[in-house]
């Protein structure tokens, strides 16, 4: 049994664990979104719930929620971390905004580099490392906001981004067209680095290159969430309702929502994993180690932890040069095994020569044979 296979099983059996954050400012459609996506209610609006007129002209601030919801999706338990952030973009001043979530984001991988630097590490650890963070931009049929480029340019060395347009529904099909395309004009001309499902036309098959370039023509998604079905053509839908008729969810002609489902939750999941760990958490854990390294002559900064650190970067050498290793072994077992098959294929084929021979040599002799019985005869 392969390795892959074995992988997969585990992964059936254990879960698949993923962590997607939300952003965005009220009423842009972020609870109702993952309630869609999880297909029952895991937020609630509380800003709305608990309500308090006198208390209308105090700031609340920003608060950073989690929750843990078990999904099924193509066989495979995924274990989905959601982390709302209710509060954002709501106050006059929003820095500390910006600071708390990108504080959460580095303590999360700040807890990873604790883990890696331990002599015994804990087998039951959670990585609760943010996989992605889709922030949801207001429908006013216009580009960006300074909100939007302020916080998606703050986190963006942090997490992968992914835009969408919350409640899509209040544009018209030409106000979301041009919409888009002033959105994407501007991360293009304040060079915002998002997640732009990557491809190479070089390496890649030509499925993924299809796929990835349509899921990027998309981009920023247009999403419609609803928690109520409806009866539609015989059928149960999730819809909202309007006095000409319905938006449908999951109709890729009026959301781009099942588009996104698929990408979040299957065919992009693991690149996003690979992607936080291999490019966004590494070059996090180098800024750290190397800042820690540079400051020697802070007083903070202790003869042990310098050395905790020394020897953290000399793991790093080792674990990479072991995993360069085990690429070579891999590549020459793959050459063997290559080699071994060739020959056994000539070894096949010299056998069949053999014995093709011996049957022709024996037809000589018994003609040879018949031959001088006949001139005997004679």
């Amino acid at each position: 049994m392969s390795s892959a296979t074995i992988h997969r099983k585990k992964n059936v059996k254990k879960g698949i664990q993923f962590c997607l954050m939300v952003a965005g400012v009220s009423g842009t459609g972020r609870t109702t979104f993952v309630n869609t996506l999880c297909n029952r209610k895991v937020l609630s609006n509380e800003a709305a719930d608990n309500f308090e007129p006198k208390d209308a002209h105090l700031e609340k601030g920003i608060s950073i929620r989690s929750v843990n919801v078990e999904l099924e999706e193509d066989g495979t338990r995924v274990s989905l971390n959601i982390v709302d952030t209710p509060g954002f973009g709501d106050n006059i001043d929003n820095e500390a905004c910006f600071a708390e979530i990108l504080g959460f984001l580095e303590r999360q991988y700040d807890d990873i580099l604790a883990e890696e630097s331990r002599i015994k590490r804990n087998p039951r650890f959670r990585d609760n490392r943010v996989h992605v963070l889709l922030y949801f931009i207001t429908p006013t049929g216009h580009g960006l906001r300074e909100l939007d480029i302020g916080i998606m340019k703050r986190l963006s060395s942090r997490v992968n981004i992914i835009p969408v347009i919350g409640k899509s529904d209040s544009l018209t099909p030409t106000e979301l067209a041009e919409s888009k395309k002033l959105i994407m004009e501007d991360i293009d001309y304040y060079q915002i680095p998002i997640y732009n499902f990557p491809y190479d036309v070089e390496e890649d098959d030509e499925l993924t290159i299809d796929e990835n370039a349509e899921l990027r023509s998309r981009l920023p998604f247009a999403i419609v969430g609803s928690e109520q079905t409806f009866d539609i053509d015989g059928q149960e839908k999730l819809a909202r309702k309007y006095p000409w008729g319905y938006v449908e969810v999951e109709n890729p002609k009026h959301s781009d929502f099942l588009l996104l489902r698929g990408a979040l939750l299957g065919s992009h999941l693991a690149d996003l994993k690979e992607i936080t760990h291999y490019f966004l958490y590494e070059n996090y854990r180098t800024e750290r180690l190397s800042k820690g390294v540079t400051s020697g002559h802070d007083e903070s900064l202790n003869a042990e932890e310098l050395a905790n650190q020394s020897f953290m970067l000399k793991e790093e050498q080792l674990r990479r040069e072991e995993e360069k290793l085990r690429e070579i072994e891999i590549k020459v077992q793959r050459e063997i095994t290559e080699k071994r098959q060739e020959l056994l294929v000539r070894e096949h084929e010299l056998r069949e020569m053999e014995a093709r021979f011996a049957r022709e040599s024996s037809v000589a002799s018994q003609d040879d044979a018949s031959s001088a019985i006949t001139a005997g005869g004679e």
